[in-house]
């Protein structure tokens, strides 16, 4: 039997970084739902934010930080995050990860929406999670480090006391269940839930699900930020158009040429995410179509060959100097509620990265910042569990499977995804976010059921309409607009809901829901 200490579920940057901290002290099991490349980070065209500029400052990048998420995020676990993600970028260039270099051989460091400096580093111009992955990859010991690929985790495990203590998981032949001392969520956001996203279609926000079943807290469901640039043509999103490229110089405008950033915000197509998506929002709920005018940048196709490639495929030519975009969803800052090491309420479970609450991106996220938070998260939580210690585990076990008595789920994913967007997408009101609470609510689930009977299938649409109920009541209990939560009935930021956090959380087969004025997450042991 193979031995565990500690089971990471997930397998994004947040995952590898935290098992290479960890492989020199413990055996680490890694468990991905689909393949090691498919996930967000694998993706990401973007690069990671750090202040390494000659007069770029840490302040600035804090600054930076909170102005984005609308000063919801807590300015103290920001300031940390952006000290040890600067320590922990300038470690992996002295490793000799794969950064791009100006022609002096100095670092190349781009511009992206809402920085003040450029501090952006990339890898293979617009292929950088890609690259970091297989930089951290080529880093980890196949004899303390295994990985589980095409297997999904469907339950936390916990003991007489409440603390996680191992998992259950189904592969396509059969059932597993996991013992170890630290379970680890690492399974990203939520993309998934809508029709139009940048996310692998993988990301679910299974993680979430899982953590809420098990009764941890979960907090800021409402703030999803949907990226203003997707790649669009006949009427389907196609992948993601990086913000580096209006870094770079690219212009948004409509189908008869105007800027349509232009009197919205004086940082015109560099603005705060949610700001630029809902300007493209409203133009094509008046009929319009938005395009990036990328004929400023020259050397386009060297400087973003994913992209290039990517417009190729689907038939849209580089050489006309425009790209069709729409929003779709990107990232949620919200998740379950974690300490500066990554803690949850529930002993003995932690999360890190996009799944986790951590305080650092407030109401929206600055671009590039969740690849640091990845890297910083995962490296404090190795730290933290290497002085921790760890108690006798055993490994696994077979389960007999039971696809018998299956509980019959009456909607389709592509029937939730359509009611997401339509009623808790970009912009909401309480008619349509009350309207599909109440169709969520009318569906014949609860939240205390066996899984081991059902399909995988079948708990994926479970953990859908978790989810969903998740967001849709945070959302209809926030009445204001901040950040990625915008609402047409509440069209102003209200200093009553100023860092107050809406906590969620299953409490004996019901929803509860409590509020944290400020970052109260330092409690957790």
């Amino acid at each position: 039997m193979e031995k565990t200490d500690i089971i990471i579920v997930g397998s994004g940057i947040a995952a590898l970084q935290l098992a290479r901290r960890l492989q020199d002290h413990y055996y680490v099991r890694i468990i991905t739902k689909g393949s090691i490349h498919s996930g967000n980070s694998y993706l990401a065209q973007g690069g990671i934010a750090a202040p390494l500029g000659l007069n770029d400052t840490i302040r600035s990048h804090v600054e930076n930080t909170l102005e984005a998420g609308r000063f919801h995020g807590d300015e103290d676990l920001i300031h940390k995050l952006i000290i040890d993600g600067k320590r922990m970028v300038e470690m992996l260039v002295e490793e000799g990860a794969p950064f791009d270099r100006d022609v002096d051989g100095q670092l190349s460091l781009g511009m992206e929406g809402a920085h003040s400096h450029n501090r952006i580093l990339h890898g293979g111009g617009d292929q950088t999670g890609k690259y970091i992955m297989k930089h951290l990859l080529g880093t980890l010991s196949e004899e303390k480090v295994t990985f589980h690929e095409d297997e999904m985790v469907y339950e936390l495990l916990k003991d007489e006391r409440g603390r996680c203590c191992g998992l259950k998981s189904k592969d396509k032949r059969q059932t597993r269940m996991y013992h170890a001392s630290h379970v680890v969520l690492a399974t990203g956001g939520i993309g998934g839930l809508y029709p139009a996203t940048s996310n692998h279609p993988a990301v679910t926000g299974d993680g979430m699900a899982l953590a809420f079943l098990a009764g941890a807290e979960l907090a800021d469901m409402e703030f999803i930020q949907f990226h203003p640039t997707l790649l669009t043509v006949e009427g389907k999103t196609r992948g993601l158009i990086s913000e580096a490229v209006r870094g770079e110089g690219a212009l948004l405008l409509n189908d008869v040429g105007e800027r349509i950033m232009e009197g919205v915000d004086p940082l015109m197509e560099l603005a705060p995410r949610h700001i630029v998506a809902e300007c493209i929002f409203r133009e094509r709920e008046r009929g319009r179509d938005v395009y990036l005018d990328i004929s400023p940048i020259d050397d386009f196709e060297r400087k973003f060959p994913s992209i290039t490639r990517l417009c190729r495929k689907h038939g849209v030519p580089i050489e006309d100097g425009r790209i069709p975009v729409s929003p779709g969803c990107h990232f949620i800052m919200g998740g379950v509620v974690t300490d500066s090491v990554g803690r949850t309420s529930i002993p003995g479970l932690y999360a890190i990265g996009e799944v986790a609450c951590s305080g650092v991106h407030g109401a929206n996220r600055l671009a590039s910042n969740s690849l640091l938070e990845g890297l910083v998260y995962g490296d404090r939580l190795g730290d933290h569990l290497i002085e921790k210690g760890i108690s006798p585990t055993i490994g696994c076990a077979l389960m007999p499977v039971q696809e018998k008595n299956a509980l019959s789920i009456p909607y389709t994913e592509e029937e939730i995804k359509e009611r997401m967007i339509r009623h808790a997408g970009i912009i909401r009101d309480e008619e349509r976010l009350l309207s599909h609470l109440n169709w969520l609510k009318e569906q014949p689930l609860t939240f205390e059921r066996p899984l081991d009977c059902d399909s995988r299938e079948e708990i994926q649409r479970y953990f859908f309409w978790i989810v969903s109920l998740l967001v849709t009541e945070s959302a209809l209990r926030r009445t204001e607009s901040r950040g990625g939560h915008i609402r047409a009935d509440y069209p102003w930021e209200a200093e009553a809901w100023r860092k107050r956090k809406l906590i969620i959380q299953h409490n004996q087969g019901r929803l509860k829901v409590g509020y944290h004025e400020q970052n109260e997450t330092e409690i957790y042991a």
